[in-house]
């Protein structure tokens, strides 16, 4: 297969319909669009979701619920996880790197479920209370990134 070879289906392109263009071509003098009215001017734009005076759905259907624009997310890890990953020292770069974390959105926090039985060097945003007491228990050690408030 070519690349300089490739073309649409037949069919799947259309002619632009010229309108306009006087009163032979079925399209002149109004251009397809009537006599009067809002749509018939130039420059009409319709307001989205504008439903010709009935009450739009988004105004007829119930509101819900609180979003916080503010929340934080916070990129999670468990102790156990880390248990399992090659190397003894951690921090959200290497965490990328081993694809444990897709991104890092807020800042990275370690959690306390799972089992640890090696020692590891973590560096985190926030860690758990039970994380850092099951890294500290197995010889580990717990550093905070940044002006992190736990």
């Amino acid at each position: 297969m070519n690349l300089s070879g490739l073309k649409p289906p037949q069919g799947q392109k259309k002619q632009a319909r010229r309108v306009g263009r006087g009163m032979g071509s079925g399209r002149g003098k109004t251009s397809g669009r009537g006599h009067k009215g809002a749509r018939s001017i130039s420059g009409y734009s319709l307001m989205r979701g504008f439903e010709g005076g009935q009450m739009p759905l988004h105004r007829r259907l119930p509101k819900r619920g609180f979003t916080n624009i503010f929340k934080k997310h916070y990129a999670v890890v468990n102790v156990g996880r880390l248990e399992k990953l090659p190397g003894d020292s951690f921090d959200p770069d290497r965490l990328l790197e081993l694809r444990v974390i897709r991104k890092l959105e807020d800042g990275l926090k370690i959690l306390g479920a799972g089992e640890l039985t090696r020692s590891l060097r973590v560096k985190a945003h926030f860690i758990s209370e039970s994380a850092r007491k099951k890294i500290e228990a197995a010889g580990g050690s717990v550093e905070l990134i940044g002006a992190a408030k736990a």
